[in-house]
């Protein structure tokens, strides 16, 4: 991954100390072992939609990155994953099932 790339990535679980409209420690919660953050209103104050949300998801892409060793050397391998495909693709790492 590019540095230019690195920089366009939101991290909501920074930490911020300006008074612009960044997520709080507040508003930070954790549950079941992960950090989260509960969003209900998009960045114009309006309430979420459902039809809109389903919509965006359909053109969200993940980048998961995973770290493997093979003899003495380590590897890093950037996949590109759909988020339709995302639950699939983790549950085939879990079952061993890509190496």
């Amino acid at each position: 991954m590019s540095d230019e790339f690195d920089k366009k990535v939101v991290d909501l679980f920074k930490k911020h100390n300006s008074s612009d409209k960044k997520i709080s420690d507040e508003n930070m919660k954790y549950f079941a072992g992960y950090n989260y953050v509960k969003l209900s209103k998009d960045a114009n104050g309006n309430p979420f939609l459902k039809k809109n949300l389903l919509e965006y998801a359909q053109t969200c892409r993940y980048i998961v990155r995973v770290m493997r060793e093979m003899g003495n050397q380590v590897f890093l391998y950037n996949y590109d994953v759909s988020s339709d495909e995302l639950f699939e693709f983790l549950k085939k790492f879990k079952l061993n099932e890509l190496n």
